[in-house]
């Protein structure tokens, strides 16, 4: 199979945008609980994004390999993050205890890693009900179908039935007449045979 560096970005490319926006949430200076009207516009923002991709990633790649990849996502950006919070705590919230760090940090990946299976799951049953309703229709014009094919069947029955009595009808007439001629032609040659006769012996008399 031809390698199509194309086709890899559109395959992919919604994979790649949902670890970056998991990645480059870490350096986002809002709180998770924090509902200020920045923060959860950022927030808002950012799992717009993340349902999106995973919108995306379900209608390329499917429920199952896109819901494996999404998952690799989430547990190697979150791995990620935590190497990077620990090496790098000074800046990730200095005042607050490590362990802390590491779960909220942890929750932001996941929280938004969530929202991509949203978007996945949300594309799936839309995508199912889409896939319903034009199955019913095939089915629909299915059923049609066989009901007009079940009566072309029946009318061209009857007209093979009238047909084929015509036909029985024409050979018993035709034998009919052939029978009849037959009997005339025999009657005749009776006739034939005896007035025969009767010149004969009128013939032997004198």
């Amino acid at each position: 199979m031809k390698f199509s560096p194309k086709k890899m970005l559109v395959n992919y490319g919604a994979a790649v945008l949902l670890a970056t926006f998991l990645f480059i949430s870490n350096f986002l200076n809002t709180n998770l609980f924090d509902f200020g009207q920045l923060n959860f516009a950022v927030w808002f923002v950012l799992s717009i994004f993340s349902f999106s991709c995973g919108w995306f990633i379900n209608r390329v790649l499917g429920w199952q390999h896109g819901g494996k990849i999404v998952f690799a996502i989430i547990i190697a950006v979150t791995i990620v993050s935590l190497f990077v919070i620990i090496f790098f705590n000074e800046y990730f919230a200095a005042a607050e205890l490590l362990t802390e760090n590491i779960i909220l940090y942890s929750l932001r990946n996941i929280t938004l890693g969530a929202m991509g299976f949203f978007g996945m799951a949300l594309q799936e049953v839309l995508g199912s009900e889409r896939e319903s309703v034009i199955l019913k229709e095939k089915i629909k014009v299915y059923e049609q179908t066989m009901l007009d094919a079940k009566r072309e069947a029946e009318i061209t029955l009857k007209e093979a039935k009238v047909k084929a009595q015509k036909l029985i009808n024409d050979a018993e007439l035709h034998a009919k007449n052939t029978i009849l001629k037959k009997e005339r032609i025999e009657s005749e040659l009776q006739e034939f045979i005896h007035t025969e006769r009767e010149l004969l012996k009128k013939y032997e008399e004198l």
